[in-house]
């Protein structure tokens, strides 16, 4: 849904334009492509009508994503496709033809022309008034011509008028590129020749089967390729705001930590972005927006936006220029941020780790032990608290390791493919930092690597977890083809991501679709959002195995048992009982109930835009952290007290 559409103006939608050249495929190409995605995936080893009636809605999407050429009637038999249909498609399939799609392909092409004579026929006729982008929230496609027509002028009324409080005389300009853009992906999708088209055609197909199979499984083309690993081989700079398409221009709905976006005097959430660099936006697909963001870390980009202020009962819209100096999204200073809270006779740690890395000279773990162990060493350390909101993830190895400073030895994290063997990540060193109180703070941005730890710690009783109701519950792993292919040399007959398998903890559970649950439930500025492998499209389903806290080394090969036996001698981490957590809940509960900072911005939270979404601000205190210190401070009173009444022993 396109009112919906989030993304990183940092990190960008990982499919990007369609290349000038398609994948050079052959029908038999495409479909010994697909059986290699099936091969590998977790779930589907094979196609199923249900498959294919996914792939078809996918197909038609890809086509027709803003629903401004199919008629519903011309396109009903494959979106609502009959059994004999996908039995065919099926049948087909297995013969190496793809008839159907290409019938949808054809149908697509009829539209065009039909488009072509509509934008003919509107070019004069008066545009309508008052559009609002929520017309086109949940948008079906037109029932008719008369729909489709007046479908077209209000897109473009809303359009035009958001360009004009760019540029007054921006008009005819604006209506020539949104032409040429329109003309330029229809002729990409009509091919020069026959064979072009053809190979379009199945590089949609291996598109829409791809995704039909879970939200992480792609299909790239060539060009989409090496994008994706310009992203995972180089850091990507932008301006670190997370944006909503409204059609009208680009709605900031998140600034992140640390980025250009979150500087003062710069982003304001709500604010709407119009142009780049002076020139409009509006019209154009939301991932050429963001390329245009993006750039060289240390250049700069000059942002329009126009910004709501209140003036008495009225409210009107500023044209504003910010220029911001595009950086990393997690600059090397800010991969880990420390900071500390006087409490008694010692201090209480705040380790903000913003993502699992390892490089040449550092890692997430080495960087939190130096951290920990500087603490110490200038302080009496009472207690920890390790910030995961906003993170990501990263290296599952860092994971292991991370979890490792704080539980002696034993299973860490759990993988099964899809073969349905189980492989364990244990931590087997004596490198634990911390024994002491420890609270993970997470929120719905806490996602992958940062669920493992927080669930991992959460499951041998070795911390609270607190923040979000839920973190984003991703529990799957990908491989990616192109990372053991010619040594990074694109296939051009494309490559893919597939969804291999899953993560579980020690308790057996996997964080896919339900995230770890907090004990304690502080809301925070993304907990009533709709952010989740849950909201995607076609996610994995959740799943569970075996508690592994007793650790048989039944994965391991009987010669190096032996070996990995000895190093578990000593110092088996057991799963301990988090003592007083419902005083500390109950006192955490009172004194959010009394905070009138806090109930006010719970009542802010509560209120929705006219989307039917949160709308979302940000003050000037961290009210979720605020609050997780103040039960820390609990914690440690409540484990310093047990410990006096404890009777030394005779």
């Amino acid at each position: 849904m396109l009112h919906l559409l989030l993304i990183f103006a940092l990190i960008v939608k990982l499919i990007a334009l369609e290349a000038v050249e398609p994948p050079k495929l052959t029908a038999k190409e495409t479909r010994l492509k697909t059986e290699e995605i099936l091969k590998n995936h977790v779930s589907y080893q094979q196609l199923s009508p249900e498959l294919i009636k996914r792939a078809l809605k996918n197909y038609l999407e890809e086509l027709d994503p803003l629903k401004t050429y199919f008629l519903d009637y011309e396109i009903v038999k494959w979106k609502d496709p009959s059994d004999e249909l996908l039995k065919k498609v099926l049948a087909e399939y297995a013969l190496e033809k793809f008839t159907v799609f290409e019938e949808m392909h054809q149908q697509m092409l009829l539209a065009i022309d039909r488009r072509t004579s509509l934008e003919k026929q509107l070019e004069n006729t008066p545009l309508p008034e008052d559009v609002s982008h929520l017309e086109f929230k949940d948008i079906p496609w037109a029932k008719n011509v008369d729909v489709l027509k007046d479908r077209l002028l209000r897109i473009k009324s809303l359009q035009l008028r958001t360009a004009t409080k760019i540029d007054p005389d921006i008009r005819d300009r604006f209506i020539q590129r949104l032409t040429k853009r329109r003309l330029c992906r229809e002729n990409d999708l009509k091919g020069k020749t026959n064979q072009e088209k053809q190979r379009i055609v199945l590089s949609y197909v291996l598109k829409s089967i791809s995704s039909a199979l879970d939200s992480q499984t792609i299909y790239f083309t060539p060009a989409e390729a090496s994008q994706f690993m310009i992203q995972v081989q180089q850091r990507l700079f932008g301006i670190g705001a997370q944006l909503r398409d409204d059609l009208n221009g680009l709605t900031v709905v998140h600034i992140l930590e640390k980025s250009p976006a979150s500087l003062p005097d710069k982003l304001k959430i709500g604010d709407r972005i119009v142009a780049v660099n002076n020139e409009p936006i509006i019209g154009l697909e939301i991932i050429e927006a963001v390329e245009l963001i993006r750039g060289p870390q240390g250049s700069s980009v000059i942002l329009t936006v126009l910004r709501e202020v209140k003036e008495g009962e009225n409210v009107k819209e500023n044209k504003l220029e910010i220029e911001l100096i595009r950086g990393e999204i997690v600059l090397k200073e800010s991969r880990l941020e420390t900071q500390i809270e006087p409490y008694g006779n010692g201090v209480i740690a705040i380790l903000h780790l913003f993502c699992f890395y390892q490089d040449n000279h550092s890692s997430s773990a080495t960087d939190l032990a130096k951290a920990i162990e500087e603490i110490k060493k200038n302080y009496l350390l009472k207690g920890i608290i390790l910030d995961l909101r906003n993170n990501a993830g990263g290296l599952l190895t860092e994971a292991v390791a991370v979890s490792g400073l704080f539980l002696s030895k034993g299973i860490v994290v759990s993988i099964k493919d899809n073969q349905d063997k189980v492989f364990h990540l244990r931590n087997l060193e004596n490198k634990k930092e911390w024994d002491g109180p420890l609270i993970v703070l997470t929120n719905r941005m806490s996602a992958s690597s940062s669920e493992i730890v927080a669930q991992t710690l959460k499951d041998y009783g070795r911390a609270i977890i607190i923040g979000d109701p839920e973190t984003f519950g991703k529990g799957t792993f990908q491989t990616f083809t192109l990372e053991c292919n010619n040594f990074g040399k694109v296939n051009p007959k494309g490559e893919y991501k597939v969804t291999r398998g899953r993560y579980y903890t020690a308790s057996g559970k996997s964080p896919q679709l339900v995230g770890v649950t907090s004990d304690i439930v502080l809301p925070g500025v993304l907990s009533t959002l709709e952010i989740g492998e849950k909201y995607s499209k076609f996610p994995v389903e959740t799943d569970h195995i075996e508690p592994h806290f007793e650790d048989n080394l039944a994965d391991i090969p009987f010669i190096h048992k032996q070996r990995i036996s000895k190093l578990y001698q000593e110092d088996r981490q057991s799963v301990l009982p988090i003592k007083n957590l419902s005083l500390l809940k109950k006192n955490a509960e009172k004194r959010v109930s009394s905070n009138k900072n806090y109930q006010n911005f719970l009542k802010e939270m509560a209120k929705k835009d006219e989307l039917g979404e949160p709308t979302l601000f940000f003050g000037l205190n961290d009210l979720q952290l605020e609050e997780t210190i103040k039960v820390m401070k609990d914690y440690i009173l409540l484990t310093e007290k047990e410990k006096t009444l404890v009777s030394p022993s005779a």
